[in-house]
């Protein structure tokens, strides 16, 4: 029974209909199409995939995309960047200040004569970067003492080259 389901349905989508358009005073016929249920499914389908195209292209390719929660404009990165490096910099500025102060404050405080105070050796104190732990470690030393021994290996087999030739 499915079978003979399947082919009547199948002939249904292919048999040919008409859509009239008529005055409905003077019953007159204004715009007639022959359709098939075939022809009307696959113009729905195609107008839909259309539809989603263009809007996707408006979406993608206009300012429209702003409006969208998660997407961000152009000009808000823009300025984001700017800011966060007018902000470093402003950083820096206030830091070497702050050292200068220091500076002042201890000449005035007496803790060091103004002969020694000087503005630039002051400045590069604040450069110069806080939290910087330049003590090798364990591993650093053990790889370390691994690529002297690889060095004299090789300057011994060169060395006993030399001397065979």
């Amino acid at each position: 029974m499915t079978n003979k389901k399947k082919k009547n349905f199948r002939k249904k989508l292919f048999i040919k209909n008409r859509l009239v358009i008529l005055n409905e005073d003077t019953f007159e016929e204004i715009f007639s199409f022959r359709l098939t249920l075939m022809n009307v499914f696959v113009m729905f389908t195609v107008g839909g995939i259309f539809l989603i195209l263009i809007t996707t292209f408006i979406i993608a390719f206009t300012p429209l995309r702003e409006f969208i929660p998660g997407y961000s404009s152009s000009q808000l990165k823009k300025n984001a960047t700017e800011l966060a490096i007018k902000s470093d910099s402003l950083e820096r500025s206030i830091k070497k200040n702050e050292a200068y102060i220091k500076g002042i404050q201890k000449v005035l405080n007496g803790e060091l004569e103004y002969a020694k105070f000087n503005k630039d050796s002051i400045l590069a104190e604040a450069d110069e970067p806080e939290d910087l732990n330049m003590k090798a470690t364990e591993e650093e030393i053990k790889l370390r003492e691994e690529v002297v021994k690889i060095e004299k290996q090789s300057g011994n087999d060169k060395k006993n080259k030399k001397d065979k030739k």
